[in-house]
């Protein structure tokens, strides 16, 4: 008589080895840590800027100084990010789409900045372009002002913000090859059609997402920007140019280094209130950036299917 074999389905086990303690203990100790470094500090800037009422929040915004800073701020942001974007484009382009000596030498140098304290890369500049430099005394002898300007701070914010655009984009077009720049030639586009309608629109998310990181990189970079906007004191005795670390009001203060001006002065209340503008710069870019993954997700996930 055959014995039939009863062979009993294999027990799938859970990919989660840890208990149920060590797993909410884990999720516990995550948000308090959030709590405590990020939406505390958070809120107490709101708090503060808000203690003495709404009416002087807004008073301390229409400051003149304050609202000079402002305004240099969207400056700088407005020249150097669109420049940023410009470079990032053509630097991906260039390492995602082409083969040439020095390709890894060019990424290398597109990371420098996240390597580089920002400190450095303000006095870098200094150094450039300093009065005591032969550039610098070109500069002087021709009347072009590059340092303590808004010249020397878009060329500081440029450095710390450029490699965002390009970082996003880089494997991004590296992942999806050259098959659609390649059809798009063989059928009679020229480079910028090809560009324009076809690179132009697979990397439209990505190309948003890094110039949102840039912008909010580029209006809060205090650094660099504190470096190349100070102000010339004089001539000590042995001719040389002293500068200090101080900072021209209403010419060369942007939002974070008036923030820095009025705490010192003890006005908490102006200082807070721009600091919850550069607060609230930082929640709209959490909240477009979340949605700009979302969208992206979407449009993944919608390609496969077809």
């Amino acid at each position: 008589m055959a014995l039939d074999t009863v062979h009993a389905a294999p027990k799938v086990r859970s990919v989660v080895t840890e208990s149920r303690l060590a797993r909410w203990s884990l999720i516990f100790l995550s948000l308090l840590f959030l709590v405590l470094m990020v939406f505390l500090p958070l809120a107490a800037v709101f708090v503060e800027a808000f203690r003495k009422g709404v009416v002087a929040f807004f008073e301390a915004l229409q400051d003149g100084e304050t609202f000079s800073a402002i305004r240099l701020t969207l400056i700088v942001a407005g020249i150097s990010v669109p420049l940023n974007l410009i470079f990032g484009v053509a630097a991906a382009w260039a390492i995602a789409k082409f083969e040439f000596k020095g390709k890894a030498f060019l990424t290398t140098l597109i990371d420098l900045p996240f390597s580089v304290s920002p400190v450095i890369s303000g006095l870098v500049f200094v150094l450039l372009f300093g009065a005591n430099t032969y550039l610098g005394k070109w500069l002087d002898a021709h009347s072009i002002k590059i340092l303590f300007a808004v010249p020397g701070l878009v060329l500081a914010t440029m450095f710390v913000t450029f490699p965002f655009v390009a970082r996003e984009l880089i494997p991004l077009m590296q992942e999806q090859g050259t098959a659609d720049e390649e059809a798009a030639l063989s059928l009679g586009a020229s480079g910028w059609q090809t560009f324009w309608y076809v690179t132009l629109p697979n990397i439209k998310w990505g190309l948003l997402y890094g110039v949102l990181l840039c912008n909010a990189r580029a209006m809060g970079e205090f650094g660099a920007v504190s470096v190349v906007s100070g102000h010339i004191r004089g001539q000590t005795k042995f001719g040389a140019v002293s500068v200090v670390s101080g900072h021209i009001r209403g010419q060369t203060n942007t939002m974070p280094l008036q923030v820095e001006i009025l705490y010192n002065e003890y006005n908490f209340t102006g200082a807070f209130a721009v600091a919850t503008l550069l607060a609230l710069l930082a929640l709209v870019t959490l909240v477009l950036k979340t949605l700009l993954e979302m969208r992206y997700s979407a449009e993944i996930a919608a390609s496969r299917r077809h």
